[in-house]
């Protein structure tokens, strides 16, 4: 657990990017549309009145950063723990603290929780009370989209700002201050840099500025002062491939999302681009593997059940004999999926589905369908009238209602003409033509007195 405010010595080293975080949103670069006149994160620092909130970006875009700016501006208290390396002790620690603080001076409390989606749900939960109750002020930062990685009870207290890639001229402009700063910069190593190079400085960085800072500090560790940047001298501190590619921000959920449209568009050329585009920049190809599994029953369903299977088996086998091989099985997988018959029929019904479940009141189980285990049960004339399927002509009970009688009517699964889900249609159809002539026939004999 880091306090802000510790006593550091100022012999010990600290990094460029260190040495530069911003101490005033003038300094603050990019994030115009949080931080620049009248937005909120801006309004937030100028004003005081905070809320607690949570930062999603990539890394390097300033979310500790900002955090620290604000609690500058109220005044405050700053605790910093890691959801990497903290726990439940972590936790416990933070709060006694800002209690002590709270209670002896009024002083507010800013717990700034980094890689928040890493702590489990139970861990999330323990924040709540003291977020409600003002023992502090919750900023959470996190590389994960907080729909899926945070609780909806942590969401509902706090709101969610995303935080942008930064542009190349943003990056441009942080390595030229950089090397205009004489206190806290490279001035003093009085080494040029050209524009073009700079740009291929800033390019390289990947939208990351404590990665553009990292390697504007290599590369002054290189040059001798009062001399030009070489290309050689560039090459030497970029290295090799420096793609950001680590399961965050724009560029992950840009490429993945371009990936799941190649296959649901039919296209298996999409498909192996973008993937190769993943794989080359590091993503995890299991990854890959669990988002085809996804498209296969969103976006292929019951047109070729077998997709499911192709997906799983890819898995088993990049499990089994590792990347090499392990990576053209999902490849292959991905081509058939592109290559399969579409449906979303399944996907559309269970949504509906779910939809009207939480829109609705809880109906009542019909009671022939209920379950009778007990002699009570059955005196209350639980699961009576209720026709055993394979009992039934062609196995199937004509005219027998699943559903609530208040929703009897309602027909979710629509399948599509395609594939397979084309004789699944057909055969819903034929069921329906049985159901209508069993109720024809309840109707007619009711009207012959046949029926009570």
């Amino acid at each position: 657990m880091k306090d802000l405010f510790s006593d550091l010595s100022k012999d010990v080293y600290q990094p460029l990017a260190a040495r530069l975080r911003p101490t005033g949103l003038e300094d603050y670069i990019g994030q115009s549309h949080l931080v620049g006149p009248g937005k909120p994160l801006r309004r937030m620092v100028e004003t005081g009145h905070c809320h607690s909130f949570i930062l999603w970006g990539p890394p390097g875009v300033g979310k500790t950063t900002f955090a620290q700016l604000l609690c500058q501006a109220l005044d405050g208290h700053f605790i910093e723990i890691s959801a990497v390396m903290s726990g439940v002790k972590e936790i416990r620690a933070a709060v006694d603290q800002a209690k002590q603080l709270r209670q002896m001076n009024g002083t507010q409390t800013i717990l700034f929780v980094d890689e928040v989606h890493r702590f489990n749900k139970s861990q999330q939960d323990a924040f709540l009370p003291f977020i409600e109750d003002g023992t502090f002020l919750f900023i959470g930062a996190t590389t994960e989209n907080p729909a899926f990685e945070l609780n909806s009870a942590l969401l509902s207290r706090a709101r969610v700002y995303r935080l942008q890639t930064p542009s190349v001229d943003d990056l441009k402009q942080v390595l030229v201050r950089a090397l205009q700063d004489e206190e806290k910069g490279l001035a003093s190593m009085k080494f040029a840099l050209d524009d073009h190079y700079l740009g291929i400085l800033a390019q390289a960085a990947d939208g990351d500025i404590r990665r553009a800072l990292n390697f504007l500090e290599i590369l002054s560790d290189l040059v001798e002062p009062d001399t030009q940047v070489t290309q050689a001298q560039l090459e030497d501190v970029l290295g090799g491939s420096v793609r950001r590619f680590d399961r965050n921000g724009d560029v992950f959920y840009d490429q993945i999302s371009a990936f799941h449209k190649s296959v649901r568009g039919s296209s298996p050329d999409g498909a192996l681009y973008w993937m190769a585009r993943m794989l080359d920049g590091g993503c995890d190809p299991l990854y890959i593997a669990r988002r085809l599994l996804a498209i296969a029953s969103e976006d292929i369903g019951n047109a070729d059940p077998r997709a499911l299977q192709v997906g799983l088996n890819a898995w088993d086998i990049f499990e089994r004999v590792g990347p090499g091989e392990g990576n053209r099985a999902i490849a292959q997988a991905a081509v058939y999926m592109a290559c399969a018959p579409k449906s979303n029929a399944v996907y559309q019904a269970f949504n509906q589905v779910m939809s009207d479940v939480a829109a609705q009141p809880s109906y009542e189980v019909p009671i022939h369908l209920r379950n009778a285990p007990t002699s009570l049960a059955k005196s209350m004339g639980h699961g009576d009238e209720y026709r055993y399927a394979h009992n039934e002509p062609n196995a199937y009970a004509a005219g027998e209602n699943y559903l609530p009688q208040e929703v009897a009517e309602m027909r979710y699964y629509q399948p599509s003409d395609r594939g397979l889900e084309k004789k699944i249609a057909e055969k819903m159809d034929w069921l329906s033509e049985l159901d209508r002539q069993s109720l024809q026939q309840r109707y007619s004999a009711t009207d012959w007195g046949e029926e009570s």
